[in-house]
Protein backbone atom coordinates (compact mmCIF):
# COMPACT_ATOMS: atom_id res chain seq x y z
CA UNK A 1 0.00 0.00 0.00
CA UNK A 2 1.43 3.38 -1.05
CA UNK A 3 1.74 5.87 1.87
CA UNK A 4 -0.05 8.65 -0.01
CA UNK A 5 -3.10 6.39 -0.54
CA UNK A 6 -3.16 5.62 3.19
CA UNK A 7 -2.96 9.37 3.93
CA UNK A 8 -5.72 10.13 1.45
CA UNK A 9 -8.02 7.45 2.94
CA UNK A 10 -7.41 8.68 6.49
CA UNK A 11 -7.93 12.32 5.47
CA UNK A 12 -11.21 11.65 3.61
CA UNK A 13 -12.40 8.74 5.75
CA UNK A 14 -15.87 10.09 6.59
CA UNK A 15 -16.60 11.15 3.02
CA UNK A 16 -15.41 7.84 1.59
CA UNK A 17 -17.37 5.77 4.10
CA UNK A 18 -20.56 7.74 3.47
CA UNK A 19 -20.31 7.37 -0.29
CA UNK A 20 -19.26 3.73 -0.10
CA UNK A 21 -22.16 2.85 2.20
CA UNK A 22 -24.65 4.34 -0.30
CA UNK A 23 -23.09 2.28 -3.09
CA UNK A 24 -23.19 -0.89 -0.98
CA UNK A 25 -26.91 -0.37 -0.40
CA UNK A 26 -27.29 -0.49 -4.19
CA UNK A 27 -25.24 -3.69 -4.26
CA UNK A 28 -27.76 -5.14 -1.80
CA UNK A 29 -30.39 -5.07 -4.56
CA UNK A 30 -28.60 -7.91 -6.34
CA UNK A 31 -30.75 -11.05 -6.49
CA UNK A 32 -28.28 -13.22 -4.57
CA UNK A 33 -28.42 -10.81 -1.60
CA UNK A 34 -32.19 -10.25 -1.42
CA UNK A 35 -32.84 -13.23 0.93
CA UNK A 36 -30.55 -11.59 3.54
CA UNK A 37 -32.35 -9.52 6.18
CA UNK A 38 -31.80 -5.75 6.00
CA UNK A 39 -30.32 -5.51 9.50
CA UNK A 40 -27.89 -8.35 8.78
CA UNK A 41 -26.87 -6.72 5.50
CA UNK A 42 -26.36 -3.31 7.14
CA UNK A 43 -24.23 -4.83 9.89
CA UNK A 44 -22.16 -6.63 7.27
CA UNK A 45 -21.65 -3.40 5.33
CA UNK A 46 -20.34 -1.62 8.42
CA UNK A 47 -18.06 -4.47 9.38
CA UNK A 48 -16.70 -4.77 5.84
CA UNK A 49 -16.04 -1.04 5.55
CA UNK A 50 -14.38 -0.72 8.95
CA UNK A 51 -12.26 -3.77 8.22
CA UNK A 52 -10.88 -2.23 5.01
CA UNK A 53 -10.31 1.23 6.53
CA UNK A 54 -8.75 -0.09 9.74
CA UNK A 55 -6.27 -2.30 7.89
CA UNK A 56 -5.00 0.07 5.20
CA UNK A 57 -1.90 1.02 7.21
CA UNK A 58 -0.87 -2.55 8.07
CA UNK A 59 2.20 -4.18 6.59
CA UNK A 60 1.52 -6.55 3.69
CA UNK A 61 1.98 -9.77 5.70
CA UNK A 62 -0.24 -8.53 8.52
CA UNK A 63 -2.88 -7.30 6.09
CA UNK A 64 -2.92 -10.66 4.27
CA UNK A 65 -3.24 -12.53 7.56
CA UNK A 66 -6.12 -10.32 8.71
CA UNK A 67 -7.85 -10.66 5.34
CA UNK A 68 -7.58 -14.46 5.39
CA UNK A 69 -9.06 -14.61 8.89
CA UNK A 70 -11.87 -12.26 7.83
CA UNK A 71 -12.62 -14.29 4.69
CA UNK A 72 -12.52 -17.61 6.54
CA UNK A 73 -15.10 -16.40 9.06
CA UNK A 74 -17.58 -15.46 6.36
CA UNK A 75 -16.85 -18.44 4.13
CA UNK A 76 -17.94 -20.70 6.96
CA UNK A 77 -21.15 -18.71 7.38
CA UNK A 78 -21.93 -19.01 3.66
CA UNK A 79 -21.63 -15.30 2.81
CA UNK A 80 -21.37 -14.92 -1.01
CA UNK A 81 -17.98 -14.04 -2.48
CA UNK A 82 -19.68 -11.83 -5.07
CA UNK A 83 -20.69 -9.39 -2.33
CA UNK A 84 -17.05 -8.74 -1.38
CA UNK A 85 -15.74 -8.51 -4.95
CA UNK A 86 -18.55 -6.18 -6.03
CA UNK A 87 -18.15 -4.15 -2.84
CA UNK A 88 -14.44 -3.66 -3.49
CA UNK A 89 -15.09 -2.67 -7.10
CA UNK A 90 -17.57 -0.09 -5.83
CA UNK A 91 -15.01 1.16 -3.28
CA UNK A 92 -12.46 1.65 -6.05
CA UNK A 93 -14.98 3.72 -7.99
CA UNK A 94 -15.74 5.85 -4.92
CA UNK A 95 -12.03 6.40 -4.30
CA UNK A 96 -11.40 7.51 -7.87
CA UNK A 97 -14.37 9.89 -7.84
CA UNK A 98 -13.17 11.44 -4.60
CA UNK A 99 -9.55 11.87 -5.74
CA UNK A 100 -10.77 13.40 -9.02
CA UNK A 101 -12.70 16.02 -7.04
CA UNK A 102 -9.69 16.96 -4.92
CA UNK A 103 -6.94 16.74 -7.53
CA UNK A 104 -6.53 18.56 -10.85
CA UNK A 105 -3.24 17.01 -11.98
CA UNK A 106 -4.11 14.26 -14.47
CA UNK A 107 -0.73 12.53 -13.99
CA UNK A 108 -1.25 12.26 -10.25
CA UNK A 109 -4.78 10.93 -10.79
CA UNK A 110 -3.40 8.28 -13.17
CA UNK A 111 -0.66 7.32 -10.69
CA UNK A 112 -3.26 7.12 -7.94
CA UNK A 113 -5.46 4.94 -10.15
CA UNK A 114 -2.59 2.55 -10.96
CA UNK A 115 -1.59 2.04 -7.32
CA UNK A 116 -5.21 1.82 -6.19
CA UNK A 117 -5.93 -0.77 -8.88
CA UNK A 118 -3.02 -2.92 -7.72
CA UNK A 119 -4.13 -2.71 -4.07
CA UNK A 120 -7.81 -3.53 -4.71
CA UNK A 121 -6.98 -6.30 -7.20
CA UNK A 122 -4.62 -7.83 -4.63
CA UNK A 123 -7.42 -7.96 -2.05
CA UNK A 124 -9.90 -9.42 -4.55
CA UNK A 125 -7.40 -12.06 -5.72
CA UNK A 126 -6.68 -13.14 -2.16
CA UNK A 127 -10.39 -13.35 -1.34
CA UNK A 128 -10.99 -15.48 -4.44
CA UNK A 129 -8.06 -17.76 -3.57
CA UNK A 130 -9.19 -18.12 0.05
CA UNK A 131 -12.76 -18.86 -1.00
CA UNK A 132 -11.66 -21.33 -3.68
CA UNK A 133 -9.25 -23.16 -1.39
CA UNK A 134 -11.74 -23.41 1.46
CA UNK A 135 -14.57 -24.66 -0.72
CA UNK A 136 -12.28 -27.19 -2.38
CA UNK A 137 -11.36 -28.51 1.07
CA UNK A 138 -15.02 -28.65 2.11
CA UNK A 139 -16.04 -30.41 -1.10
CA UNK A 140 -13.20 -32.91 -0.74
CA UNK A 141 -14.23 -33.67 2.85
CA UNK A 142 -17.85 -34.11 1.78
CA UNK A 143 -16.75 -36.34 -1.07
CA UNK A 144 -14.75 -38.53 1.32
CA UNK A 145 -17.69 -38.69 3.72
CA UNK A 146 -20.02 -39.74 0.92
CA UNK A 147 -17.54 -42.35 -0.25
CA UNK A 148 -17.34 -43.78 3.25
CA UNK A 149 -21.12 -44.05 3.34
CA UNK A 150 -21.38 -45.46 -0.18
CA UNK A 151 -19.85 -48.87 0.55
CA UNK A 152 -21.10 -50.07 3.94
CA UNK A 153 -20.51 -53.62 5.11
CA UNK A 154 -23.39 -54.91 7.25
CA UNK A 155 -23.16 -58.06 9.40
CA UNK A 156 -26.57 -59.76 9.28
CA UNK A 157 -25.84 -63.21 10.76
CA UNK A 158 -22.85 -64.79 12.36
CA UNK A 159 -20.36 -65.34 9.55
CA UNK A 160 -22.56 -63.58 6.95
CA UNK A 161 -22.23 -59.93 5.86
CA UNK A 162 -23.89 -57.88 3.14
CA UNK A 163 -22.53 -54.95 1.13
CA UNK A 164 -25.35 -53.10 -0.69
CA UNK A 165 -24.07 -50.96 -3.56
CA UNK A 166 -26.06 -48.02 -4.92
CA UNK A 167 -25.12 -45.74 -7.80
CA UNK A 168 -22.27 -45.68 -10.28
CA UNK A 169 -19.04 -47.46 -9.42
CA UNK A 170 -15.89 -45.63 -10.50
CA UNK A 171 -12.24 -46.43 -9.80
CA UNK A 172 -12.08 -44.44 -6.53
CA UNK A 173 -15.23 -46.07 -5.20
CA UNK A 174 -14.08 -49.54 -6.31
CA UNK A 175 -10.91 -49.06 -4.27
CA UNK A 176 -12.99 -48.14 -1.23
CA UNK A 177 -15.25 -51.17 -1.77
CA UNK A 178 -12.20 -53.41 -1.83
CA UNK A 179 -10.79 -51.90 1.38
CA UNK A 180 -14.12 -52.07 3.23
CA UNK A 181 -14.68 -55.65 2.11
CA UNK A 182 -11.32 -56.90 3.30
CA UNK A 183 -11.43 -55.00 6.59
CA UNK A 184 -15.03 -56.08 7.21
CA UNK A 185 -14.39 -59.75 6.47
CA UNK A 186 -11.59 -59.82 9.02
CA UNK A 187 -13.37 -57.65 11.61
CA UNK A 188 -16.67 -59.59 11.47
CA UNK A 189 -14.98 -62.96 10.84
CA UNK A 190 -17.20 -63.44 7.83
CA UNK A 191 -17.37 -66.69 5.93
CA UNK A 192 -19.74 -65.41 3.25
CA UNK A 193 -20.06 -61.90 1.82
CA UNK A 194 -23.02 -60.89 -0.33
CA UNK A 195 -22.41 -58.01 -2.75
CA UNK A 196 -25.81 -56.60 -3.69
CA UNK A 197 -25.78 -54.68 -6.99
CA UNK A 198 -29.54 -54.12 -7.16
CA UNK A 199 -28.98 -50.37 -6.95
CA UNK A 200 -26.17 -50.21 -9.53
CA UNK A 201 -27.73 -48.78 -12.70
CA UNK A 202 -25.08 -49.98 -15.18
CA UNK A 203 -22.74 -52.95 -15.05
CA UNK A 204 -20.13 -52.62 -17.79
CA UNK A 205 -16.76 -54.27 -18.28
CA UNK A 206 -15.00 -51.95 -15.83
CA UNK A 207 -17.61 -52.44 -13.08
CA UNK A 208 -17.56 -56.21 -13.58
CA UNK A 209 -13.75 -56.17 -13.42
CA UNK A 210 -13.85 -54.32 -10.09
CA UNK A 211 -16.41 -56.78 -8.70
CA UNK A 212 -14.32 -59.76 -9.82
CA UNK A 213 -11.24 -58.27 -8.20
CA UNK A 214 -13.15 -57.70 -4.96
CA UNK A 215 -14.43 -61.29 -4.93
CA UNK A 216 -10.96 -62.66 -5.57
CA UNK A 217 -9.56 -60.57 -2.71
CA UNK A 218 -12.31 -61.86 -0.41
CA UNK A 219 -11.47 -65.45 -1.43
CA UNK A 220 -7.80 -64.91 -0.61
CA UNK A 221 -8.65 -63.98 2.99
CA UNK A 222 -10.70 -67.15 3.42
CA UNK A 223 -14.26 -66.07 2.64
CA UNK A 224 -16.70 -66.65 -0.22
CA UNK A 225 -18.34 -63.87 -2.22
CA UNK A 226 -21.87 -64.11 -3.64
CA UNK A 227 -23.04 -61.55 -6.17
CA UNK A 228 -26.75 -60.80 -5.82
CA UNK A 229 -29.24 -58.41 -7.40
CA UNK A 230 -28.55 -59.39 -11.01
CA UNK A 231 -31.58 -58.07 -12.88
CA UNK A 232 -32.50 -59.51 -16.32
CA UNK A 233 -31.13 -56.48 -18.19
CA UNK A 234 -27.88 -56.68 -16.21
CA UNK A 235 -27.59 -60.39 -16.97
CA UNK A 236 -28.11 -59.68 -20.68
CA UNK A 237 -25.44 -56.97 -20.64
CA UNK A 238 -22.96 -59.28 -18.90
CA UNK A 239 -23.56 -62.01 -21.51
CA UNK A 240 -23.30 -59.58 -24.45
CA UNK A 241 -20.01 -58.21 -23.10
CA UNK A 242 -18.63 -61.71 -22.62
CA UNK A 243 -17.88 -61.10 -18.94
CA UNK A 244 -17.06 -64.27 -17.00
CA UNK A 245 -18.67 -64.26 -13.55
CA UNK A 246 -18.44 -68.03 -13.18
CA UNK A 247 -15.73 -67.90 -10.50
CA UNK A 248 -18.22 -67.16 -7.72
CA UNK A 249 -21.95 -67.77 -7.07
CA UNK A 250 -24.52 -65.31 -8.44
CA UNK A 251 -28.17 -64.91 -7.48
CA UNK A 252 -30.93 -62.75 -8.85
CA UNK A 253 -32.12 -61.43 -5.47
CA UNK A 254 -30.73 -60.79 -2.02
CA UNK A 255 -33.27 -63.26 -0.56
CA UNK A 256 -31.94 -66.12 -2.71
CA UNK A 257 -28.38 -65.10 -1.95
CA UNK A 258 -29.10 -65.12 1.77
CA UNK A 259 -30.58 -68.63 1.54
CA UNK A 260 -27.41 -69.82 -0.19
CA UNK A 261 -25.21 -68.09 2.39
CA UNK A 262 -27.11 -69.80 5.24
CA UNK A 263 -26.59 -73.20 3.60
CA UNK A 264 -22.88 -72.50 3.18
CA UNK A 265 -22.58 -71.68 6.89
CA UNK A 266 -24.61 -74.73 7.99
CA UNK A 267 -27.66 -72.70 8.93
CA UNK A 268 -31.25 -72.73 7.76
CA UNK A 269 -34.39 -70.72 8.25
CA UNK A 270 -37.41 -72.47 9.79
CA UNK A 271 -41.00 -71.21 9.72
CA UNK A 272 -42.51 -71.22 13.19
Amino acid sequence: MQPYIVSFINEHRETLMGRWEKELIEVGQESYLKPIANTVFENMNHEFMYFIFDNVALKQDQANEQLSAFADRYIQSGWPLAYFTKGLQVFRRVMLATIAESQDDVRQILAFFTDLEAWIDGIINQLVNDYTGTWEDIIEMQKLSLLELSAPLIPVFEGITVMPLIGTIDTARAKLIMENLLEGVITHRSHVVLIDITGVPVVDTMVAHHIIQASEAVRLVGATCILVGIRPEIAQTIVNLGIDLGRFPTKSTLRKGMATALEMTNKKMIDL
